[in-house]
């Protein structure tokens, strides 16, 4: 069979290729990565349909419609735990209409899925996990398509923005429930009044409006060293929004809705069994179709691991088969890093227990990946992961020192959730070496438990927000002591 690709000159050249290596293998690395972008991210979409009944059964959740019904309705601050505030089945089913809600969209409009698009969808399934459902997910995404119709921009191009909005769905809810009624709301008997559909629908357009003018100046300012660009973008929305809301107004700030599930909390750790072998078998799948698509080989994912990182689209270069054997071989080694942590307070009994795999921390493991085609890998992840760890040795020997107790684990939510986005922080070690990638990891573990305070947890990327400030503060410090890249792609 023969495929013609644009030459540089322009002219058209031939190209031969096998019938055995249809459909996927081509001219250019990158060439197909649209089919087989939507196909995987399909396949998630069905898988978490596949695995509703499988989780309703292992549970025994009995109301699953209600469920859904309580985690479409709920207003959901960060961290909205779904499978203790309604199921693990019916936590599923939310992904799993979020996600084939993306599907369907790419598949209307038309969109050639790249590196990007499959970074927007992964933090989709991540959030519908904790706190974004599929109501909220609707003002944002509608909001950027106007932006688009008026300010006459291709759709296509900016869709993986109206995907990134989402991270303000928590807004949108407690617009629909909760801030037009104030302290009058009661958890299970959801109230909707017109002017908090009114401001839902407002905020949504505007927020279309406002998140891709801050873009590229958040990205600039960062010099997209954080890889979720959008989470300081939409991080510095949250506390305008927040703080005009609340503090401006006079409105009291909402917790975060508490309900007990004393049968999920009763469960060591939180479904550890089944949530392995869902992510286990995920990851493993994913490598084989990398390996499969890549000519039954390895080959180029040494290469994609000596990477830097920065700047770089791992698509383009080494293409989709091998990005996916990133993906898998990456979300295997967060997996094992999950474990370990759950095991240690079961090992050291000094250490604090802190919570499993619950809906966050699934979500979290998604959220860590969303850069797998784009920049991200073991190799590169790995200081910064060290500098959380650094950071938790640190203040238990303090602690210890001064007879304090010790206030938190690697395993409690916050620091769980914040080391999935600090992630995107690899860039550091990539291009400045592990030292330096520890130290940011370390820096990034300080204040990811305190930026939430600055937008109230209404926005879903409060890592990646956490993740821009921290590149704010390590930047200067890097210029200013004439502290160099050592490392740069084209020298691998």
């Amino acid at each position: 069979m023969k495929n013609t690709v644009a030459a540089p000159s322009g002219e058209k050249v031939s190209l031969k290729t096998t019938a055995a290596a249809e459909p996927f293998v081509c001219g250019h690395r990158s060439e197909n990565a649209d089919k087989i972008i939507f196909f995987y991210t399909f396949f998630l979409s069905l898988l978490m349909f596949v695995t509703v009944p499988i989780a309703v059964a292992v549970t025994g959740e009995t109301d699953f419609w209600a469920n859904i019904f309580k985690i479409m309705t709920t207003p959901c601050k960060l961290v909205t735990d779904y499978f203790a505030l309604a199921g693990l089945g019916s936590t599923f089913f939310n992904v799993g209409v979020c996600g084939l809600a993306c599907n369907i969209i790419m598949k209307i409009s038309k969109i050639k899925p790249n590196a990007t698009t499959i970074a927007g969808y992964m933090l989709v399934i991540a959030h519908g996990f904790y706190g974004l459902n599929f109501i909220n997910m609707w003002p944002p995404l509608f909001g950027v398509w106007v932006y688009c119709k008026v300010m006459k921009k291709s759709y296509r191009a900016n869709f993986h923005i109206s995907l990134f909005a989402t991270a303000v769905g928590p807004f949108i809810s407690d617009f629909l429930f909760r801030y037009t009624i104030n302290d009058e709301f009661v958890f299970g008997e959801p109230r909707v009044t017109l002017s908090g559909v009114v401001l839902a629908i407002l905020f949504g357009l505007a927020s279309g409006f406002v998140i891709p003018a801050l873009l590229p100046g958040t990205t600039a300012m960062h010099r997209g060293y954080n890889m979720y660009k959008a989470g300081l973008a939409i991080g510095i929305l949250g506390v305008f929004v927040y703080a005009f809301m609340y503090k401006t107004l006079g409105v009291h700030s909402p917790d975060v809705i508490s309900f007990d599930n004393l049968e999920y909390y009763s469960v060591p750790y939180a479904y550890r069994a089944f949530v392995n072998c869902f992510l286990i078998i995920l990851f493993a799948v994913t490598i084989l179709m990398g390996f499969l698509l890549n000519n039954r080989s390895f080959k180029g994912y040494k290469e994609l691991i000596h990477s830097t990182g920065y700047g770089v689209d791992f698509l383009d270069k080494f293409g989709m088969p091998v990005c996916l054997i990133n993906l898998g071989v990456y979300g295997l080694c967060a997996v094992a890093y999950l474990n370990i942590i759950f095991i240690l307070p079961e090992i050291f009994s000094f250490i604090p227990e802190g919570v499993g795999f619950t809906g966050p921390t699934l979500g979290a493991t998604f959220a860590a990946l969303t850069f797998s085609c784009d920049g991200q890998h073991p190799r590169n992840v790995w200081p910064i992961i060290t500098g959380y760890a650094l950071l938790f040795v640190v203040s238990n020997i303090l602690c210890l020192l001064c007879g304090m107790e010790i206030p938190w684990t690697l395993s409690s939510q916050a620091y769980i959730n914040g080391i999935a986005f600090a992630t995107g922080l690899c860039t550091f070690a990539g291009k400045y070496g592990w030292k330096v990638g520890v130290c940011v990891g370390f820096a990034s573990a300080i204040i990811c438990t305190s930026t939430v305070a600055m937008h109230g947890g209404f926005v879903l990327y409060n890592g990646g927000f956490t993740a821009g400030l921290t590149a704010l503060i390590v930047l200067p410090v890097l210029d200013f002591y004439k502290i160099k890249p050592k490392f740069d792609d084209d020298l691998h």
